[in-house]
């Protein structure tokens, strides 16, 4: 028996692997954008506060973000009708196209308004790719796991997604501290990791062609209402379920991990290097403990740990986020920050398979993936200009209530939902 097990184990996590890479790669050229804004920005936009500059760069993110449940809905449907691998191969192929505009789009005093507008066409691209990548890839992973390891190789989704914030990071720690001065960086160097990224994402493609079906949506014998929005409304409970604990999960997650940085530099007041290199430390650790995270949720189950990010995320968003706002030494800075990267992981290392869980193969992708984009645009792909925008008008404090708003609202929906753990739609 074990010998004829071996070689599906081998295949499964190979498939795994493969998926995850994609997913690597997809998050790093997404968040390129939001770790090298800090020097990109005055190319993009007239002169003037740095704020300001720092506000149009996010308010383009926060565009970017509204075009997710569109990737979402589009890549879904396509996943669920025409399968996984289909659509994790189209996703990467956009986000490669998107990264390169960026990298070769000239500046506002080249041709003035139509850079910002390029910016923009090419972030749009992204978010489509994006949108279309989460649910996908969330439903690949969960499908590929066995039923008793399902949360611990789901979870490998979050620890992909962090390493392509990683990547991003650490090739901004390796320009500033290795190769380029600052001011190369301000004038050209910043686009170094948009091309890499577009290389990168192409690379990937051709290995997503290799990866293996998925034995749930194979066996799915229904072929007309896979994918339609009219079979996802018979499902009204698993779509708000997923809308409700995506809140305070997303609003969370970009706030200390994305906008950190900047907060670090813009409020803290530390520097571009030393903010790059805390966010580079934490996000290390944060990668690190969401398969201990998922191995956990296959023990104990997936509600428990989400109940307990619920709870100490609202009791610790002010503090911290207070507390760092007058930090000036750094490891002070990343003990915080790790801190709030800790609790965060109760729900980042499982929410993907908790909704893949909620859904039946034939709509599974279109599930996970539309109203989570829906959840994530409005709030996740916000938060960073709703900071900006209270600390412009001095109320920086007003944010981290609302941090801990959004957390109360998803932990309402952790306690009135049932444990997926136990009532999983997934067959294997």
């Amino acid at each position: 028996m074990q010998s004829s097990d071996t070689p599906v184990e081998i295949h499964r996590i190979k498939s795994i692997i493969g998926g995850s890479l994609g997913n690597l790669v997809e998050w790093y050229d997404w968040y390129i954008y939001s770790f090298f804004s800090l020097y990109f920005a005055a190319t993009f936009f007239p002169k003037g506060n740095q704020t300001v500059q720092l506000l149009s760069t996010a308010a383009i993110f926060a565009i970017g973000f509204l075009m997710r449940p569109i990737g979402g809905w589009l890549m879904g449907t396509f996943a669920d009708k025409k399968g996984r691998k289909a659509a994790l191969t189209f996703s990467v192929l956009l986000m490669s196209i998107g990264s390169l505009i960026i990298a070769i789009v000239p500046g506002y005093q080249q041709i003035g308004i139509a850079a910002p507008i390029v910016l923009l066409l090419a972030r749009i691209i992204q978010g489509l790719s994006v949108g279309g990548e989460y649910g996908t890839s969330a439903t690949y992973l969960s499908e590929m796991a066995t039923k008793k390891h399902r949360g611990f190789y789901s979870s490998f989704q979050y620890v992909t997604l962090i390493m392509g914030q990683l990547v991003a990071s650490g090739f901004v720690v390796l320009l500033q501290k290795v190769f380029l001065t600052e001011k190369e960086l301000h004038e050209w160097g910043w686009r170094i990791p948009f091309v890499f990224g577009a290389i990168l994402a192409v690379t990937v493609m051709y290995l997503r062609r290799s990866l293996q079906e998925s034995a749930p949506f194979q066996q799915e014998d229904t072929k007309d209402d896979r994918g339609t929005i009219k079979a996802l409304l018979h499902h009204p409970r698993a779509v708000l379920t997923v809308i409700g604990l995506t809140i305070g999960g997303t609003v969370a997650f970009y706030t200390f991990t994305t906008y950190m940085q900047k907060f670090l530099v813009d409020t803290a007041k530390f520097s571009n290097a030393d903010a790059s290199l805390i966010s580079t430390l934490s996000l290390v650790v944060f990668m690190l403990l969401q398969p201990l995270f998922g191995l956990l949720s296959d023990k104990i189950g997936r509600k428990p740990l989400l109940i307990g990010f619920g709870i100490a995320g609202a009791l610790t968003t002010v503090p911290i986020m207070t507390t760092l706002s007058s930090t000036k030494e750094v490891w002070s800075a990343f003990l915080l920050v790790m801190c709030a990267l800790i609790i965060i992981s109760a729900y980042t290392s499982i929410n993907a398979v908790v909704k893949a869980e909620l859904f039946p193969a034939k709509i599974r992708a279109l599930g996970v993936g539309f109203p989570y984009a829906i959840a994530v645009s409005l709030f996740g792909g916000t938060a960073e200009t709703l900071a900006l925008t209270f600390k412009q008008n001095h109320h920086a404090d007003y944010f981290y209530w609302y941090v801990t708003g959004c957390i109360l609202i998803s932990l309402v929906v952790y306690v009135a939902m049932g444990d997926t753990r136990k009532y999983s739609k997934i067959e294997n």
